[in-house]
């Protein structure tokens, strides 16, 4: 279809592997926060591993605006059955919906699937074409007769644009550690800005653990073997079973993670004993080290972490 005020061509696809990867990702690169878990590989894993898929009621649909043929802003949108993995609770509305003998399912979501990190969800060269992209996704859920139309974590810009179109805004509260103004030395300096008995407290329990005889090892992309993942999924599927519920997530996801874009995760692993106990895996950018804060060579490439997943199969008491 065709929006003829701004000359947009609006199209609609099943599958973001309908989408050039290079277009997708040159396009989120043009962002201010393009983290790599919006990238065309961490989208299409989600659903080439039945992670996020029709299966397990997340239908995806990719809605894109050209102009002279040029791709000028694109999103991903799912129609959710459910409203599992998302890291928002909107389980009220779905309650007084159905009180009123009304259907709240399905409905739209733009996100990244399991995935609460801030950043660009309304991938856009200009505010104008992402306020286009807005109102283009508002006008494809009143043809789908959609209940809502609801965006996750998007950046200021996508808020802006959201309400701009008219949209409600819903406000959370997350934490993000920033290593501000120069940076920190290392961890002992990051220690010495805290108040005392939170400084004490950190480091009695640093000693506890090194008491108990656990050391730590870092591997960041090519570097996490085959046996590494195998034993994070280990640790990140007994996470979700203890506490009585089914991985969101697939090994296969994570096979295809190691295989697409190895390069943006970091993994550290908890050993005792030369076995491993614990792990934990963030994503990071891939030109970085996986920590957060100015380079320590000067450089002043920023560097950003986003912490995910982590799991244990031993407790250190």
């Amino acid at each position: 279809m065709k929006n003829v005020a701004n000359d947009y061509v609006i199209r609609v696809s099943g599958s973001l592997h309908d989408i050039d990867a290079d277009s997708w990702n040159s396009l989120l690169q043009l962002q201010e926060d393009a983290n790599p878990l919006m990238r065309h590989e961490y989208l299409c894993a989600m659903g080439d591993s039945a992670s996020a898929s029709a299966a397990t009621g997340w239908r995806p649909h990719i809605l894109t605006l050209y102009k002279a043929g040029v791709l000028q802003a694109a999103c991903a949108v799912y129609l959710k059955d459910h409203s599992y993995g998302e890291y928002v609770f909107d389980w009220a509305w779905a309650n007084a919906y159905r009180q009123h003998g009304l259907h709240y399912y399905p409905k739209a979501l733009v996100a990244s699937p399991f995935t609460p990190v801030p950043g660009a969800r309304l991938l856009a060269r200009s505010p104008q074409s992402r306020l286009a992209l807005v109102q283009a996704l508002l006008g494809w859920c009143m043809e789908q007769g959609l209940s809502s139309l609801h965006l996750l974590f998007g950046n200021s810009s996508d808020l802006a644009a959201c309400t701009e179109a008219g949209m409600m805004l819903r406000h959370t509260v997350q934490f993000h550690w920033q290593n501000l103004h120069d940076g920190y030395a290392d961890f002992d300096a990051f220690l010495a800005s805290l108040a005392q008995d939170k400084r004490k407290k950190i480091r009695q329990e640093r000693r506890k653990v090194e008491q108990a005889g656990v050391r730590f090892r870092s591997a960041l992309g090519a570097e996490i073997s085959r046996a590494d993942w195998d034993f994070f999924y280990r640790c990140y599927e007994r996470t979700y079973l203890e506490h009585g519920n089914t991985p969101y997530l697939s090994r296969d996801f994570f096979e295809r993670m190691a295989n697409t874009m190895p390069q943006h995760w970091l993994l550290f692993v908890a050993e005792r004993q030369g076995r491993p106990i614990a792990t934990s895996l963030i994503a990071v950018r891939a030109d970085d080290s996986g920590l957060a804060g100015p380079s320590a060579d000067g450089s002043g490439v920023e560097r950003v972490a986003y912490g995910r997943y982590w799991g244990a199969l031993e407790r250190v008491d």
